[in-house]
Order: C-alpha cells, then structure tokens, then sequence
C-alpha cells in the first residue's frame, strides 16, 4: 500500500496560483501513474490531471488545460499540481491517487486508483 500525504492547498483570489504537492511512500514510486482529483460539494469526484511513472505523459481534463500542470520528482517521490489562473469553479478538495500498476497506461478515472491521499482544501475567492 502507497501511503500519500498531500500539502500546499489554502485559500487563493481568483486569477492567484496554488503548488499543491503530493508525498508518497513506496519503492515503485517512479513506475507508477500518479493523478490528481478533486470534489467539490457533490458526490462527484472528479478528474483533474495524471502523469505516467517516467513522467513523459501528461492528461488533464479539459476544465483546467492550460491553466494546471502536473509533474513529478521520483527522486523525491513527489507529484506536483501547479494551479495558475484560478477559478471560483476550482474551489475544491483536491486529492492525490496512486495507480500500484507497474508502468500500465495512466488511469484517468478515480476507480481505477487504488490508493489516496487525505485531501488539501483549494478555496479561491472571487
């Protein structure tokens, strides 16, 4: 099991930027695809960004493309959200998920993530 601890997240104007991070613990961090969700009152937890385990391969829904990037640092054993241009629509707790499947492809639906972190709260104001 992946342990994650995400960090970062706070209270932000709208148009301001976040970094949210992700720490995990594990062996076979670097072979594993990472994403980032979020849910927002509502029962839909929704898809925000993957990366492979390399970190050659990237995916974003289409609500945050151009606005978020996703990265990683495997020496570290951390994922990266940096959030530009926010949106009131982004107030959310966003979480980090860990797919244990060794180089597979990068899941980009939250069933198909075995682990999770806690959640940070991201709350940006108009």
């Amino acid at each position: 099991q992946v342990q994650l601890v995400e960090s970062g997240g706070g209270l932000v104007q709208a148009g301001g930027s976040l970094r949210l991070s992700c720490a995990a613990s594990g062996r076979t961090f670097s072979r594993n695809a990472m994403g980032w969700f979020r849910q927002a009152p509502g029962p839909e937890c929704e898809f925000v960004a993957a990366i492979s385990g390399p970190g050659r391969s990237t995916y974003y829904a289409d609500s945050v493309k151009g606005r978020f990037t996703i990265s990683r640092d495997n020496a570290k054993n951390t994922v990266y959200l940096q959030m530009t241009s926010l949106k009131p629509e982004d107030t959310a707790v966003y979480y980090c998920a860990a797919d244990r499947a060794l180089f597979g492809r990068v899941p980009v639906t939250s069933t198909e993530y075995d682990d999770w972190g806690q959640g940070t709260q991201v709350t940006v104001s108009s």
